[in-house]
C-alpha cells in the first residue's frame, strides 16, 4: 500500500458502520423496554423522554463542540420520570440537582443495557474486519469517532473482532470534545504515537466534522461519499470550501484508492 502515511484514523458511524434511523430506533426501543421498570414507567414513556433529552443535548452541546454525554442524558431521563420538571425552553438543566434523583449504579445499569442493545442490534458490516487486518500490516490504525457512549463502541469493536487490528479507539465522550475540534485529533495522534500532521490520513463521511476538522490540524483526508439518507447521527458544521484529498464511495474502496496511480502521484481521486 501507499507508504506516504504514518497512520490512518477511521470514523465509526456511517464510515465503518452505517446507521439508519431504524437501526438507532431499535437500540433506544430495546433500552427502554429493558430499563423502564427501574422507574415504574412504560417503555413508550421512557423512549419519549429519552428522545426529548437527546435533542436537547444536541441543541446545547454540539454547537459549542461538546459531546452530548449519554450518562448525563440517562440522569436527566431518570429525574423526569421520577417527577422532576424539565427546564423551560431556553434554560439548561441543573445537573448537580438532577443527580439526586438517581443512584450511580442505576445510571451504570442503563448505560450497560444500552451498550448491549447497541451491539445486539447493529450488524457487523461484511468486509470491514478483513480490510482492517490487511491495512494494519502497513499502518497503525485507530477509530476516531464522535459518540456519546464510548462503552458502546468499545463493545462493538470487541464483538466484531476488530480490536486486534487497532492501535487506539478515540471517542469524543472520553475526550470531552467532538470533531471538528482540534483536541480530539491531537489526542488520536498522541495515542497512536505519531506526530500530528500530514503523515496522518483521517477517513470519514462528514465534510464538516471529519474533513475540515482533520485539515484544521494539517492532516490528509478521505471523504466517504455515501451514507444512509435517513441517518439520525448529527452532522458537523457547514463545510464550505471542504476539499478532501481523496473521495471514495465506500470505506471498502479505501485500499484500492490508496494504491491507485492517481493518488500516488498526488492528484485527487473523486
Amino acid at each position: 500500500m501507499n507508504a506516504r502515511f504514518e497512520a490512518i484514523t477511521l470514523d465509526f458511524g456511517n464510515t465503518l458502520v452505517p446507521f439508519s434511523a431504524g437501526s438507532m430506533a431499535d437500540v433506544v426501543r430495546l433500552t427502554a423496554e429493558r430499563s423502564a421498570g427501574l422507574v415504574g414507567s412504560t417503555a413508550d414513556e421512557f423512549a419519549h423522554v429519552w428522545g426529548e433529552e437527546r435533542l436537547r443535548q444536541f441543541a446545547e452541546d454540539v454547537p459549542v463542540g461538546r459531546e452530548a454525554d449519554m450518562d448525563i442524558r440517562v440522569t436527566r431521563v431518570l429525574a423526569r420520570l421520577r417527577g422532576k420538571l424539565m427546564p423551560p425552553t431556553g434554560e439548561h438543566w441543573d445537573d448537580a440537582a438532577v443527580a439526586g434523583y438517581s443512584e450511580p449504579c442505576e445510571v451504570a445499569a442503563i448505560l450497560d443495557t444500552y451498550a448491549n442493545a447497541f451491539v445486539g442490534s447493529t450488524p457487523v458490516p461484511l468486509g470491514i474486519g478483513p480490510m482492517l487486518e490487511r491495512m494494519s500490516g502497513s499502518y497503525p490504525l485507530a477509530i476516531l469517532s464522535n459518540w456519546p457512549l464510548a462503552l458502546a463502541i468499545d463493545r462493538f469493536v470487541e464483538n466484531a473482532g476488530w480490536s486486534r487490528h487497532l492501535s487506539a479507539v478515540v471517542v469524543s465522550q472520553r475526550v470531552g470534545v467532538i470533531k471538528p475540534r482540534p483536541e480530539i485529533f491531537e489526542r488520536a495522534a498522541a495515542e497512536l504515537g505519531v506526530v500530528s500532521g500530514p503523515g496522518i490520513l483521517h477517513v470519514g463521511d462528514d465534510l464538516g466534522a471529519d474533513v475540515l476538522g482533520a485539515q484544521g490540524v494539517g492532516w490528509a483526508t478521505a471523504w466517504v461519499r455515501y451514507k444512509p439518507e435517513d441517518s439520525p447521527l448529527p452532522a458537523g458544521p457547514p463545510a464550505r470550501g471542504a476539499k478532501p484529498d481523496l473521495t471514495i464511495d465506500s470505506i471498502l474502496g479505501l485500499e484500492d484508492a490508496l494504491e491507485g496511480p492517481g493518488y500516488a502521484s498526488g492528484s485527487q481521486l473523486r
